[in-house]
């Protein structure tokens, strides 16, 4: 990956400036330094063992989601073979448990992975965002935290704005735009080791052989390294491989909708997705053909082309929709997905 682009970057900018300059263009971007000020940023350059003192400190003793990946994996989050099942087991331990297995595989280079995986700061940190405050987000967006040793997430994407924040450790991030889709090889939709869809190309063993358009992507890549106290700024469906390098590495992360005010989950653009491939692709070619018409009038078009030649009170579905009208026309869908055969 040597060849990859490097991610553009920021030093310096206050709040107001990340929002205006680097989340407003919806390009990704390296936030050098953003987050140095934030105390648990300075125990983990003082000490590793300063830091964790900290999160034992916070921890509640509430169960995380925690995961496992046997030595000859790598650290590399993936299926197991022939897609039957992942390479990895999960558990349910209070966060310093974690920590605890991190320290003791951390000396061992055949030792497993482990990790926490995007548990809610707020149920297990109670105290740790008011004590390490991201000024960029609205105070409603929650943080989450990211924790272990030397694993690699393989390239996936989000269908939110992300902000990551590396608190301990240095992590690398691989970029790749949403076209890159096609040269990417993405595995099953509904069946992923991290419940995000996942490219089957192992990044930096690549088997152009299996997958000859890897190489497209590759050229397209974008990546960088971050530090104690540096940000990356991810924006909406850009697919992104994660690598943790240090034996103890923590991350906290920031989703929020690309709505302002939606709470993450509430409205999925991915769920469009799947009803569209559920009544659509087994469709004819011609008939495939005629619904992207559709799709990209009602769905991507200019909204003075869809609605400028109709009355205002008679926009309906393609104007903005009261909630309750909205809410009725979900109920609609729904009811006919329970009936479809």
């Amino acid at each position: 990956m040597s060849g990859a682009a490097p991610i553009r970057e920021f030093h310096g900018l206050d709040a107001q400036a990340v929002r205006d300059e680097v989340l407003s263009s919806w390009r990704p971007a390296v936030l050098r330094g953003l987050i140095g000020a934030w105390p648990s940023v300075s125990l983990a350059r003082r000490s590793m063992p300063a830091l964790l003192d900290y999160l034992r400190r916070l921890d509640n003793g509430t169960p995380v989601d925690a995961i496992m990946t046997p030595p000859e994996a790598a650290g590399r989050i993936f299926y197991a073979d022939d897609l039957n099942g992942f390479n990895f087991v999960r558990n349910r331990l209070p966060l310093s448990a974690v920590v605890d297995q991190v320290l003791r595989y951390g000396a061992d280079a055949r030792a497993p992975a482990v990790a926490v995986q995007s548990a809610p700061v707020a149920g297990c940190l109670p105290g740790f965002a008011a004590e390490n405050v991201l000024g960029v987000v609205d105070r409603e967006v929650q943080p989450r935290i990211w924790l272990g040793n030397a694993i690699t997430t393989p390239t996936h994407l989000d269908e939110w704005h992300n902000i990551g924040c590396v608190v301990a450790g240095k992590r690398r991030f691989t970029l790749f735009p949403p076209e890159q889709i096609a040269n990417l090889y993405i595995g099953p939709l509904d069946y992923a080791p991290t419940g995000a869809p996942m490219s089957l190309v192992k990044l930096h063993a690549p088997d152009f052989g299996r997958f000859p358009k890897f190489r497209a992507a590759l050229a397209a890549a974008q990546s960088a390294e971050l530090l104690p106290g540096d940000a990356i700024y991810i924006p909406p469906l850009w697919w992104h491989h994660v690598e943790s390098l240090e034996p103890f590495n923590l991350l906290v992360n920031y989703w929020w909708h690309v709505l302002g005010g939606t709470a993450v989950g509430a409205r999925s653009g991915f769920d469009g997705l799947l009803v569209s491939i559920l009544n659509l692709r087994t469709l004819p070619l011609e008939a495939r053909a005629a619904w992207r018409a559709l799709f990209e009038h009602y769905v991507f078009g200019a909204q003075g082309e869809v609605t400028g030649h109709i009355p205002p009170h008679r926009h309906g579905l393609l104007g903005e929709l009261a909630p309750a009208d909205a809410q009725r026309v979900r109920e609609q869908i729904a009811q006919r997905l329970k009936t479809q055969k």
